[in-house]
């Protein structure tokens, strides 16, 4: 959660409210962690966070997008702004698919 708030403080992004999702609640065993923030303009945004050794792949790029879905049906609304911080290496492809898909990424690795 720290890093996630630095990344955050980092690109000035603030929340009203900001809160974990457990990854049991969307149906997946999955090790990656989830936030789901209200900013300042009343937006929902959510943020996923992945931290592993191993490269993300464009395969896994789509179960990331899934679980974004995945969290509106949850969360019952349209969530606005997409970001995602990630401390692993990333496939070319992967990388253009979170672009093409509006994504906001953070690459740390």
């Amino acid at each position: 959660m720290k890093e996630i708030a630095n990344i955050l403080q980092e690109n000035n992004l603030l929340f009203k409210s900001f809160k974990q999702i457990d990854m049991k609640e969307l149906g997946s065993r999955k090790k990656i962690d989830i936030y789901l923030g209200v900013d300042l303009k009343k937006y929902y945004a959510s943020i996923i966070h992945i931290k592993k050794r191993s490269k993300i792949l464009s395969k896994e790029a789509l179960e990331i997008m899934e679980f974004h879905k995945k969290l509106e049906v949850y969360n019952d609304s349209a969530i606005k702004k997409k970001y995602i911080y990630i401390q692993a290496p990333i496939c070319s492809k992967a990388k253009a698919l979170f672009k093409e898909q509006k994504w906001t990424l953070w690459i740390d690795n």
